[in-house]
């Protein structure tokens, strides 16, 4: 049970003041003088995780009035972390505590990003636990459409869409697989149009072991696929049935060179992809998955007959404090 949602087990550092310095404003309008000045609440958040320092770390700030565009991409390349969420109030009247509909953002180092999971998830956490807000449920209007999020006993459920995989021809794409892992077995290939996610699944010889431990040439790729086609890279394998270790239906890691990510510790995005291949190949609508990043994650995955998926994960926040941008 992930007891952190109800605030007394997280981990917290003294409030920490964040400096982001940005060049003077050229337009000089009191709209954009007015967002440099604001003195704006961030957080870290480990996500997929119920202990520090392990799953997918999001910073999530939240806006009290319209930032500056521009900040927007500064303030996450000053966090330098896989995401940035932005959480933003959509009526002036509308509270932290209170109200339960917000607009939510996603930027990575580099560029902003349609759908995060892991940030996603973060940002429902810090409402929850650190504004306390009342409601059961949230919603989140984003560039994928409205997301929700709702509190479980052992985690957070996020209700998201899932994204059908087609398969791909192999020599299309040869270039790019080969430079990224070289001569591994390769079972199936998959691409996912909505998400521009190509899926490779690695051959049944290999298990989670040879998953975790295969080095993947990241450093290539966006010179190799340069059409904008592919934005993201899974690699997967079959779980196992059991044994001394937690049962997982299938593992998987995430690579996104593309948008400055190298790898992705655990990617919520990544496994409405996951899901829906894997469902059809395991014919199971209820999975749990494991991402095998260094810092590891895990995700309970529920497939719904309205076409969307749930999935469920823990969240620890490690920091708070101010930023001043």
């Amino acid at each position: 049970m992930n007891k952190c949602l109800s605030g007394s087990n997280c981990i917290q550092k003294k409030q920490t003041k964040l400096e982001v310095k940005r060049a003077p404003s050229r337009a000089g309008s009191p709209q954009t003088e007015s967002a440099r000045k604001m003195k704006l609440p961030i957080f870290i958040a480990d996500a997929f995780t119920a202990t520090a320092f392990r799953g997918n770390p999001a910073a999530v700030c939240l806006l009290e009035s319209t930032l500056d565009e521009d900040a927007h991409q500064d303030i996450a390349r000053e966090m330098n972390l896989s995401e940035t969420a932005f959480v933003r109030k959509l009526q002036p009247t509308d509270d932290f505590t209170q109200s339960s509909r917000f607009g939510l953002r996603w930027f990575t180092p580099e560029a902003e990003f349609p759908l995060c999971g892991h940030a996603t998830l973060a940002s429902a956490a810090v409402l929850f636990q650190k504004r306390k807000n009342r409601n059961s449920i949230l919603t989140f209007v984003t560039m994928s459409g409205e997301l929700k999020a709702r509190r479980a006993e052992d985690g957070i459920v996020l209700d998201f869409p899932v994204y059908p995989t087609f398969p791909q021809d192999f020599h299309e794409v040869e270039d790019l697989i080969k430079a990224a892992i070289g001569d591994t077995l390769v079972q199936d290939i998959r691409y996912s149009p909505d998400t521009r996610k190509l899926l490779v699944r690695l051959s049944d010889s290999y298990d989670r072991s040879f998953l975790e431990s295969l080095k993947v040439n990241t450093e290539p790729l966006p010179a190799i696929e340069k059409t904008g086609k592919v934005r993201g890279l899974i690699l997967t394998v079959k779980g196992e049935p059991g044994g001394q270790t937690a049962p997982y239906d299938f593992y998987s890691r995430y690579f996104a060179p593309w948008v400055g990510i190298a790898e992705d510790p655990v990617t919520g995005s990544a496994h409405t992809v996951l899901s829906s291949y894997w469902s059809q190949q395991l014919r199971k609508k209820e999975m749990r998955a494991f991402q095998c990043s260094r810092r590891g994650g895990e995700l309970d995955i529920s497939l719904r007959p309205d076409g969307r998926i749930d999935i469920k994960g823990g969240a620890v926040i490690v920091l708070e404090g101010t930023l001043t941008a």
